[in-house]
């Protein structure tokens, strides 16, 4: 979507797809990823997810990517933390204890700029961004973070009953923007209650990414 969309949501506090509780199934299904305690993900569009407090938890560490500052300023004010604040290349960057979440365009972020990560989070990227640039983001997302194994989440649902976003990724499209750099194992398909903003029907699905 462009920019100023996702920033008049922000703006307006239109943030259904915000939930009010870590996602069950980041979870359920985070020990796939086997990682170690202190293990650095990155969560692109991350807006201000409780998914990164509950990680923190847990003692990971957390990069992210979020295009509004709107969002980051509440993040850290959920959190409870006072970020310090720096520009870092064409971005600027939060920063406190085991967090660093970058503020602008995701595709201006560099691999030099956020740093080693050992997983990537995806359950707000992928869904969020129109057919014609999620090829263009699975690329730049396996060049940032050296193919990272991923914990992805994606919807499908019949996209003619709702223009989205979040949008519907088939399973096709998951192996055609991944099977290069991963192989691709689908471990749960999970009805979403009360279908997709009460629209339509709809599953969500749990993908394991792992570099080949």
């Amino acid at each position: 979507m462009e920019k100023a969309f996702w920033l008049e949501k922000w703006q307006k506090n239109e943030i259904g797809f915000h939930n009010a509780e870590a996602h069950p199934l980041l979870v359920e299904y985070f020990e796939r990823l086997n990682l170690e305690k202190g293990s650095r993900l990155f969560l692109p569009l991350c807006g201000k997810t409780l998914d990164i407090g509950w990680l923190l938890d847990r003692g990971y560490q957390v990069a992210g990517a979020e295009l509004s500052e709107m969002a980051v300023i509440q993040l850290f004010e959920q959190l409870q933390m006072t970020p310090e604040i720096d520009e870092s290349g064409a971005l600027k960057r939060y920063s406190a204890d085991g967090i660093d979440i970058f503020v602008g365009d995701i595709f201006q972020l560099t691999a030099d700029c956020l740093g080693p990560v050992d997983a990537i989070y995806d359950r707000a990227a992928l869904v969020a961004l129109p057919e014609a640039m999620r090829q263009q983001y699975a690329r730049h997302l396996a060049v940032l973070a050296q193919r990272a194994p991923q914990l992805l989440i994606t919807f499908a649902y019949d996209q003619t009953l709702m223009p989205g976003p979040p949008f519907c990724v088939s399973d096709e499209e998951v192996s055609k923007h991944y099977a290069s750099h991963y192989r691709c194992t689908l471990v749960d398909t999970v009805a979403v209650p009360g279908g997709l903003k009460g629209k339509c029907p709809a599953d969500e699905k749990v993908w394991i990414l792992e570099a080949n």
